[in-house]
């Protein structure tokens, strides 16, 4: 492990990116902790108001963004300074990206529907990141032995590959699968290889003269939310946590009463019917 962790990610200069998605996720995963609590009324947290406004933690984390990234730039690639940026980068990105659909919808949407792009968003950060550390770079090691040279212009060739299919992916309207097909070759495979979603590049290109292959687009796509939307929301849930329900839509209550001839009495006035 200590030669893999030498040869992989402290000789290629890949330490500080490892330091930046362990706290990037330890981030994430403490504050949906730190929010659960509040929102449930427990523990010593609350949130944090100064002059009766509410400091969303999107605030600290662009701060701690921005010393990061500047405090990367003016470090050395392995040295201390590096790591340390790196580290308080990671912990402002995770910050910023939990309250993304706050900065979409410049609202706050936390507990809400919308609020669930933080999570899918949070996700697929990470999971872009973890693959660009667990990637095997040919470049930045010395002295490659004939069998690493082999093994990483292998692992390299498929991920072009895999690229390739996941932008196929992508065109056919399968923005979620062609993303997470980055990371799991299969899963791009998949995703390029079936029909193309409704109203998605692929079909307006080539299902255009095509009213059966549109009609079984449009099959497909329904079966295939309606069996996989369940498990997606209970997985988000799981995440970040449940999403307030709307509150019911209320009737209004009856007016006035504004006495007899008024009108609003349906039953009372004349020519109304009533026996």
């Amino acid at each position: 492990m200590g030669h893999w962790l030498e040869r992989n990610i402290i000789e290629p200069g890949k330490l500080p990116l490892l330091l930046a998605l362990t706290s990037f996720v330890l981030t994430f995963v403490v504050t949906r902790a730190i929010t659960r609590l509040i929102r449930a009324g427990k523990g010593p947290f609350g949130n944090v108001r100064a002059g009766g406004l509410h400091i969303h933690h999107v605030v600290p984390g662009v701060v701690l963004v921005v010393v990061g990234g500047f405090g990367a730039v003016a470090s050395s690639r392995n040295g201390l300074g590096a790591a340390l940026a790196a580290i308080v980068f990671g912990i402002g990105a995770g910050l910023v990206l939990d309250e993304f659909a706050l900065i979409l919808h410049l609202g706050d949407v936390y507990w809400t529907e919308e609020g669930r792009k933080s999570v899918e968003v949070v996700v697929i950060t990470a999971a872009l990141v973890g693959l660009l550390l667990a990637g095997f770079s040919p470049f930045g090691v010395n002295d490659l032995t004939t069998d690493e040279l082999q093994g990483r212009g292998t692992v390299l060739a498929n991920v072009v590959a895999n690229f390739a299919f996941s932008l196929v992916a992508l065109s056919k309207g399968k923005a979620r699968t062609a993303i997470f097909g980055v990371v799991v070759p299969l899963v791009a495979i998949v995703g390029a290889v079936r029909l193309a979603r409704p109203g998605s590049p692929w079909a307006r290109r080539f299902y255009g003269n095509r009213p059966r292959a549109r009609a079984r687009a449009g099959l497909r796509s329904y079966h295939h939310d309606r069996r996989w939307s369940r498990l997606s929301r209970t997985l988000q849930d799981w995440i970040g946590g449940r999403p307030d329900r709307p509150e019911p839509a209320r009737l209004p209550g009856p007016g006035p009463d504004l006495g007899p001839g008024s009108g609003t009495d349906l039953g009372s006035g004349p020519g109304s019917g009533r026996r």
